[in-house]
């Protein structure tokens, strides 16, 4: 809520803010106000669609917000052009208690906050009743995570009859015309295949991902790529801020790593993971790639790079019960950042009680 709103506004039917009803207008003046207002509304909507040539379902949204708008001030009865802050305010509270969300109400306000806007500039307002009134926080949804079960399929994941592109003369800038598409195929399943593996053994983000290289230099280094060094099992990224951290890989992370540096072989690019072409993998091509060897795995939701992190996140905390060392290697500036995931694993726990706790469906004593 703004400075200087009224506290409680959005947790109560009416709100704090008490608005003094206008005296009872005659029909006449009614009507007037309801013309007055068809007639702003119709020229604010013309404007929109076309000085400011915005889309049509846009022009229909903002539509819809102003008849609700419109409708308010009516139930007063208000003139749109004597709304004030604390009517507002009211109806702000007012949708709230009716169950719409933060959000919604959002998007609502910023079509109220432009049309007031344009008022003002036509002199039709003094000033913007909208301007400092905030909707509701809406609750931070939890990060997606997979269940252990669901990342534990997806990293076993492999795809049947392949054969080495090394025993095909596969390499990364050869045409198709020169390799078979099987041993293209089998090049793509290695890399591919490391890709889950590194995502959800270290939580990277996909940017850092794509940042590594496959060794370090002194070029990439003041590039701010990473690098994986396979002895050390340990991949050296640079996260957000330009800030550096090194962080373990798993086992069987550092074994799929290995099979695809084989068949990785000398590339043009120094990118640890790259595509067809032998350039770096873009972001885009991580999330596809994953998303349909997720489908291909058998699992119901299509998973995506930063859902891998969330799981390692939440998987790590589950056993481990350390938070600030799931700080420390997702990169986080912040531990409040990383308190979600408590969020995660209380509902895991509280899962866990509901499925195998025998009080946990007992029936409760019989009221008298």
């Amino acid at each position: 809520m703004a400075s200087g709103a009224e506290p409680g506004v959005a947790g109560t039917p009416e709100g704090s803010a008490q608005v003094k009803e206008e005296p009872a207008q005659r029909a006449g003046d009614t009507e007037q106000n309801a013309l007055a207002s068809q007639n702003l509304v119709e020229r604010y909507l013309e404007y929109v669609r076309v000085e400011k040539r915005l889309a049509s379902r846009t022009v229909e949204l903002y539509a819809l917000d102003l008849i609700k708008l419109r409708d308010y001030a009516a139930k007063v009865p208000v003139a749109l052009t004597d709304v004030r802050n604390a009517h507002i305010r009211r109806w702000v509270a007012q949708m709230h208690s009716g169950g719409r969300s933060g959000r919604g109400i959002a998007l609502i306000m910023s079509g109220w906050r432009g049309f007031y806007a344009w008022l003002g500039r036509q002199g039709l307002v003094a000033s913007n009743p909208v301007q400092d009134v905030r909707a509701p926080k809406a609750p931070k949804p939890l990060p997606k995570a997979l269940g252990v079960d669901e990342a534990v399929q997806l990293a076993n994941f492999k795809k049947d009859s392949i054969k080495r592109p090394v025993d095909e003369g596969y390499s990364p800038n050869s045409s198709m015309t020169s390799a078979p598409r099987a041993a293209e195929a089998a090049f793509l399943e290695l890399r591919d295949a490391a890709m889950v593996e590194l995502l959800y053994s270290s939580g990277l983000r996909v940017g850092e991902l794509i940042g590594l290289d496959a060794q370090a230099s002194a070029e990439g280094n003041a590039a701010g790529q990473g690098w994986i060094d396979v002895q050390a099992a340990q991949a050296h990224v640079c996260g957000k801020g330009r800030k550096w951290r090194a962080v373990p890989v798993g086992r069987m992370a550092i074994a799929a790593l290995e099979a695809w540096l084989q068949v990785r072989g000398v590339a043009t690019s120094p990118a640890l993971f790259i595509g067809r072409n032998g350039t770096r993998l873009t972001a885009q091509s991580v999330w596809a790639r994953l998303r349909s060897r997720s489908l291909q795995a058998g699992l119901s939701t299509p998973v995506h790079p930063h859902m891998l992190r969330h799981s390692f996140a939440s998987h790590l905390l589950q056993s481990s019960g350390d938070l600030r060392a799931v700080q420390e290697l997702l990169g986080h500036a912040n531990i409040s950042t990383t308190q979600v995931y408590t969020r995660l694993d209380f509902q895991h726990l509280a899962k866990a009680y509901d499925a195998a706790h025998p009080r946990a469906h007992a029936k409760g004593p019989k009221k008298g």
